[in-house]
């Protein structure tokens, strides 16, 4: 059965994919188990709960017109099993082997000629504990849209259904020019609001010299952080903000030292990172395909004092804010989406090979609910979101708040950073620090 078509900013996701930049997103997603986890048991009840979620049963199939184009359609050969693995691990070699099996895995792109997904079940943990790794590749969603997706695997999780729309008064018959008019409108304010962020885009270009720029490699390391909640939150009753914005100073000042232990100048420097927001309606929240804008946000790496740090981005994320998700040169993936799906395909590579011009990292939050989740009966623990890394960029930063904890994923070129140990602890150093001056 067909699906909907992909829109452009799916179809440049797709167009991005090498073996040097996978563009899929990730998350490890450990559990606490009641007893013996059962591996045959548990891949069988996952394989079950996959086949009910359509998007895991389908493929992206190019389209002949419009030229480029692409759309979802059910997979003939789909097998749910095909996609899910099982793994045990031993710490008798590895002192972290989750994130050492885990940066392995990430590294693998998944192949775009079958459904864009993958899960491995991790046994062998300590602790009674056992973790899934789930793959999703960023043409079939993005964050927001991820949890609908994964969700229907956990337990007592409905699968997403498409809800109709609310009743609304029918209106009143329109004439051909009223129509004409009404969409000449449309296509003038689209080209409009594109126009302006192209030339934000031209202006915020900067020459390509960062100190966290990376050379093309297939190899990855992943770090895992977790941060208490209540620290977090005693910060912003001191300072003000959000909460996001203290996560932002906290991953400033860890920047700043993973620079200076890296033999890199840090003051009067910023780094400017690209932080994605999402434009979904409520009704669309649990559907697929990516609704993206962003901000850019300089973090104050420069800066020594932790509150100051604070303080520079409360300021940079409220003029963010004021402006909106589709002003300035942070909403390029609302321009993406303008673009025809024919330019991507041509010229996505290249394009995304400028991306140190304009940022020098991402730094992602991925909505999760604060209810208690299981699998299966088993808790879970603890959930890291990790973001595909752009083209020669050294570290992406994704960000999962889950009942009393900030979970951080961190995903590194392993060529550019053989040692992500370093950036996990500096994490720990910043907030540590903001959290005694407040």
């Amino acid at each position: 059965m067909a699906g909907s078509p992909l829109s452009a900013l799916d179809v440049a996701f797709l167009c991005l994919e090498s073996e040097t930049t996978p563009m899929h997103m990730g998350a490890v997603v450990t559990f606490t188990a009641r007893g013996p986890v059962e591996p045959a048991a548990l891949t069988a009840l996952l394989a079950q709960r996959a086949i009910r979620l359509p998007k895991l049963r389908q493929r992206a199939r190019a389209e002949l017109f419009p030229p480029g184009s692409a759309s979802w359609a059910d997979d003939p050969g789909f097998v749910a099993g095909d996609h899910i693995h099982h793994v045990v691990l031993s710490s008798l070699y590895e002192p972290d082997p989750l994130a050492a099996y885990a940066s392995r895995w990430i590294a693998e792109p998944l192949d775009t000629s079958r459904p864009l997904w993958d899960l491995t079940l991790v046994t062998g943990l300590p602790a009674g504990k056992f973790a899934l790794l789930l793959k999703l590749h960023h043409a079939l969603t993005d964050g927001a849209g991820a949890y609908a997706v994964a969700a229907g695997l956990l337990d007592g999780v409905r699968p997403p259904e498409r809800t109709s729309a609310p009743a609304h008064p029918i209106p009143s018959p329109r004439s051909t020019l009223d129509t004409v008019k009404g969409a000449l409108g449309t296509a003038w304010g689209q080209a409009h609001e594109a126009a302006g962020i192209a030339s934000s885009l031209v202006r915020a270009a900067r020459p390509p010299l960062s100190p966290v720029s990376a050379p093309p490699s297939a190899e990855r390391r992943l770090g895992f952080v977790r941060l208490p909640l209540a620290e977090l939150r005693q910060v912003r009753r001191a300072h003000g903000g959000t909460t996001n914005d203290v996560v932002l100073a906290v991953l400033a000042g860890a920047l700043r030292e993973w620079l200076v232990n890296r033999g890199q100048r840090a003051d009067g420097r910023t780094l400017r990172a690209l932080i994605p927001v999402s434009v979904r309606g409520r009704a669309g929240a649990q559907l697929g395909g990516n609704k993206l804008s962003g901000y850019l946000c300089d973090l104050p790496v420069g800066e020594d004092d932790p509150v100051e740090r604070l303080r520079v981005v409360r300021r940079a994320m409220t003029r963010n804010k004021a402006a909106g998700p589709s002003r300035g040169a942070g909403a390029l993936p609302l321009l993406a989406g303008r673009v025809p799906p024919l330019l991507h395909r041509l010229g996505a590579r290249t394009a995304g090979q400028a991306a140190p011009m304009l940022f020098d990292l991402v730094i992602t939050t991925v909505p999760v609910p604060p209810a208690r989740l299981s699998l299966d009966g088993a808790r879970m623990a603890e959930v890291y979101p990790f973001v595909p890394l752009a083209p020669r960029h050294a570290v992406g930063i994704a960000v999962a708040t889950y009942r009393d904890s900030v979970h951080i994923g961190l995903q590194a070129n392993g060529a550019a950073v053989p040692d992500v140990g370093s950036l996990r602890d500096a994490v720990l150093k910043s907030a540590a620090r903001l959290l005694d001056a407040s």
